[in-house]
Protein backbone atom coordinates (compact mmCIF):
# COMPACT_ATOMS: atom_id res chain seq x y z
CA UNK A 1 0.00 0.00 0.00
CA UNK A 2 1.53 3.31 -1.32
CA UNK A 3 0.15 6.28 0.47
CA UNK A 4 1.50 9.93 0.37
CA UNK A 5 1.35 12.60 3.33
CA UNK A 6 2.13 16.31 2.33
CA UNK A 7 -0.09 18.52 -0.01
CA UNK A 8 1.15 18.93 -3.72
CA UNK A 9 2.77 21.83 -5.11
CA UNK A 10 -0.35 22.31 -7.30
CA UNK A 11 -2.31 22.43 -3.81
CA UNK A 12 -0.07 24.47 -1.99
CA UNK A 13 0.29 27.37 -5.24
CA UNK A 14 -3.48 27.35 -4.78
CA UNK A 15 -3.61 28.57 -1.37
CA UNK A 16 -0.62 31.05 -1.77
CA UNK A 17 -2.32 32.70 -4.48
CA UNK A 18 -5.81 32.55 -2.64
CA UNK A 19 -4.05 34.14 0.38
CA UNK A 20 -2.47 36.80 -1.91
CA UNK A 21 -5.72 37.78 -3.44
CA UNK A 22 -7.29 37.94 -0.14
CA UNK A 23 -4.10 40.51 1.27
CA UNK A 24 -4.30 42.11 -1.67
CA UNK A 25 -7.97 42.96 -1.29
CA UNK A 26 -7.95 44.01 2.50
CA UNK A 27 -4.97 46.56 1.50
CA UNK A 28 -6.93 48.35 -0.94
CA UNK A 29 -9.71 48.12 1.74
CA UNK A 30 -8.36 49.54 4.45
CA UNK A 31 -5.49 52.19 2.49
CA UNK A 32 -3.88 53.27 5.08
CA UNK A 33 -2.32 56.33 3.13
CA UNK A 34 -5.81 57.89 2.59
CA UNK A 35 -6.73 57.10 6.48
CA UNK A 36 -4.61 59.45 7.30
CA UNK A 37 -4.91 61.95 4.86
CA UNK A 38 -8.73 62.14 6.28
CA UNK A 39 -7.35 62.56 10.23
CA UNK A 40 -5.07 65.08 9.38
CA UNK A 41 -8.64 66.79 7.53
CA UNK A 42 -10.49 66.41 10.84
CA UNK A 43 -8.07 68.10 12.23
CA UNK A 44 -7.92 70.56 9.81
CA UNK A 45 -11.53 71.07 9.99
CA UNK A 46 -11.05 71.81 14.05
CA UNK A 47 -8.58 74.06 13.57
CA UNK A 48 -10.21 76.06 11.17
CA UNK A 49 -13.22 76.34 13.48
CA UNK A 50 -10.64 77.25 16.38
CA UNK A 51 -9.10 80.49 14.81
CA UNK A 52 -12.48 81.31 13.15
CA UNK A 53 -14.08 81.03 16.75
CA UNK A 54 -10.71 83.14 18.60
CA UNK A 55 -11.30 85.73 15.91
CA UNK A 56 -15.05 86.20 17.01
CA UNK A 57 -14.06 86.74 20.77
CA UNK A 58 -11.69 88.96 19.79
CA UNK A 59 -13.38 90.82 17.77
CA UNK A 60 -16.92 91.02 20.89
CA UNK A 61 -14.01 91.77 23.14
CA UNK A 62 -12.86 95.04 21.15
CA UNK A 63 -16.56 96.29 20.39
CA UNK A 64 -16.88 94.30 17.27
CA UNK A 65 -12.91 95.47 15.68
CA UNK A 66 -11.62 92.34 13.67
CA UNK A 67 -7.56 92.09 13.84
CA UNK A 68 -6.43 94.82 11.94
CA UNK A 69 -4.85 92.51 9.15
CA UNK A 70 -7.96 90.71 8.04
CA UNK A 71 -9.30 92.39 5.30
CA UNK A 72 -10.40 91.82 1.95
CA UNK A 73 -7.52 90.43 0.82
CA UNK A 74 -7.18 86.89 1.24
CA UNK A 75 -3.91 86.04 3.72
CA UNK A 76 -2.12 83.55 5.52
CA UNK A 77 -2.36 83.08 9.22
CA UNK A 78 1.14 83.73 10.71
CA UNK A 79 2.83 84.37 13.69
CA UNK A 80 6.19 86.47 14.76
CA UNK A 81 6.82 89.96 13.23
CA UNK A 82 4.09 93.17 12.81
CA UNK A 83 2.73 92.30 9.57
CA UNK A 84 4.90 88.72 8.69
CA UNK A 85 6.68 91.05 6.16
CA UNK A 86 9.07 88.58 5.36
CA UNK A 87 6.28 86.03 4.31
CA UNK A 88 5.95 85.09 0.65
CA UNK A 89 3.64 82.76 -1.56
CA UNK A 90 7.10 81.95 -3.16
CA UNK A 91 8.18 80.22 0.47
CA UNK A 92 4.92 79.10 1.57
CA UNK A 93 3.02 78.48 -1.84
CA UNK A 94 -0.11 80.46 0.25
CA UNK A 95 -1.10 83.88 -0.49
CA UNK A 96 1.20 86.53 -1.13
CA UNK A 97 0.40 88.36 1.80
CA UNK A 98 0.72 87.26 5.96
CA UNK A 99 -1.86 88.06 8.83
CA UNK A 100 -0.36 88.31 12.04
CA UNK A 101 -3.10 86.97 14.61
CA UNK A 102 -0.69 86.90 17.97
CA UNK A 103 -3.22 88.98 19.15
CA UNK A 104 -5.82 86.16 19.67
CA UNK A 105 -3.11 83.74 21.27
CA UNK A 106 -2.82 84.07 25.37
CA UNK A 107 -6.71 85.52 25.64
CA UNK A 108 -8.58 82.98 23.40
CA UNK A 109 -5.72 80.59 22.09
CA UNK A 110 -2.97 79.07 23.48
CA UNK A 111 -1.32 79.29 20.57
CA UNK A 112 -2.10 79.36 16.75
CA UNK A 113 -3.22 75.89 15.03
CA UNK A 114 -0.73 74.71 12.21
CA UNK A 115 -1.51 72.43 9.54
CA UNK A 116 -0.84 68.80 10.82
CA UNK A 117 1.13 67.98 7.88
CA UNK A 118 4.20 69.75 9.12
CA UNK A 119 5.67 72.93 8.77
CA UNK A 120 4.06 74.36 5.53
CA UNK A 121 6.29 77.68 5.65
CA UNK A 122 10.04 77.56 5.76
CA UNK A 123 11.28 81.14 6.12
CA UNK A 124 8.12 82.57 8.31
CA UNK A 125 5.34 81.12 11.23
CA UNK A 126 2.71 80.45 8.45
CA UNK A 127 0.22 78.34 9.79
CA UNK A 128 -1.26 76.79 6.71
CA UNK A 129 -4.43 78.24 7.16
CA UNK A 130 -5.70 81.55 5.32
CA UNK A 131 -8.21 84.50 6.41
CA UNK A 132 -10.02 87.01 4.23
CA UNK A 133 -13.33 89.13 4.80
CA UNK A 134 -15.72 90.31 2.20
CA UNK A 135 -17.83 93.16 1.90
CA UNK A 136 -20.14 92.25 4.65
CA UNK A 137 -17.92 91.88 7.00
CA UNK A 138 -18.08 87.92 6.92
CA UNK A 139 -14.60 86.29 8.13
CA UNK A 140 -13.81 83.29 5.98
CA UNK A 141 -11.03 80.75 7.58
CA UNK A 142 -9.40 78.15 5.00
CA UNK A 143 -7.08 75.42 4.97
CA UNK A 144 -5.32 75.35 1.33
CA UNK A 145 -3.17 72.13 2.47
CA UNK A 146 -6.41 70.17 2.69
CA UNK A 147 -5.31 66.63 1.26
CA UNK A 148 -7.99 63.74 -0.62
CA UNK A 149 -9.11 67.27 -3.02
CA UNK A 150 -11.48 68.04 -0.25
CA UNK A 151 -12.20 71.51 0.53
CA UNK A 152 -11.74 73.04 4.31
CA UNK A 153 -13.46 76.72 4.45
CA UNK A 154 -15.96 77.84 7.45
CA UNK A 155 -17.57 81.27 6.81
CA UNK A 156 -18.98 83.34 9.93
Amino acid sequence: MNTRRGFTLIELLLVIGIIAILASIVIVAINPTKQLADDRNVQRRSDVNTILKATYQYAIDNNGTLPSCIDTTAKGVCTGGSDCAAYAAGDSGGPAAGCNLDALTGSYLVNLPTDPSGEPGTSVEYTGYDIVRDANKRVTVSAPEAENAATISVTR
